[in-house]
């Protein structure tokens, strides 16, 4: 037993109330940003900052909501696997018309280097927010259905996006949360989704 990762020991329960607050905190949070389109700086309060505090407040370990490098082997093995499986695929997708309208702007107002540093602010609590937060939280009711049912969340979150990234939210958040479930630790999604969206930003841009 000592041998197996977090994700698969069984979770400390808590009290229902506790876990009632994070979910109603998670739906008034994406609610909020649907409606007032947090910025990176606004959504690092939001998404990373408040959460922790929550969990600090709760007196909930920070390990056990993926705040960990976790299993780093198997972390940076799936990391480089997902950069190379997404990268072709982006390279067709990022292409099309609906995201050249909505992403190439990113690299017009901000530069190669400013759109890489917004995207890891960015995602860096917005990681945090699904695959640890939430994703481990969750976890507590569900066991691994969890890594499913965050992905919905996930996918309200990029109702604003292009039709098709929404759809496919389903499966990459889904995928996301599997990677942070097998590493027990969010910063392996953060790094493939940070990938996932420079690159496409990046190609938008090019003739």
């Amino acid at each position: 037993m000592l041998n197996l990762r977090l994700s698969e020991k069984v979770r400390p329960k808590h009290p229902d109330l506790q876990q009632a607050i994070l979910w109603i905190y998670a739906t008034v949070a994406l609610t909020l940003d649907y409606y007032y389109r947090f910025d990176a700086r606004i959504g690092l309060i939001f998404y990373l900052l408040l959460p922790m505090a929550m969990l600090v407040a709760f007196r909930r370990p920070l390990k056990l909501y993926g705040v960990t490098l976790g299993d780093w082997r198997r972390g940076l093995l799936l990391t480089v696997g997902g950069w190379l499986l997404m990268a072709p695929i982006l390279w067709v997708v990022a292409r099309g018309p609906a995201f050249v309208a909505y992403y190439a702007r990113f690299w017009r107002m901000r530069g190669a280097w400013g759109t890489i540093w917004w995207a890891a602010l960015d995602l860096l609590s917005w990681e945090f927010f699904f695959r640890g937060f939430l994703l481990f939280s969750l976890a507590e009711m569900m066991g691994r259905w969890a890594v499913l049912f965050q992905a919905f969340f996930f996918t309200f979150g990029h109702f604003s996006k292009p039709e098709l990234e929404t759809l496919s939210c389903i499966v990459g958040g889904s995928a996301f949360g599997w990677v942070a479930w097998k590493t027990d630790s969010f910063l392996y999604p953060f790094l493939i989704h940070w990938f996932v969206t420079v690159f496409t930003i990046w190609v938008t841009t090019l003739p």
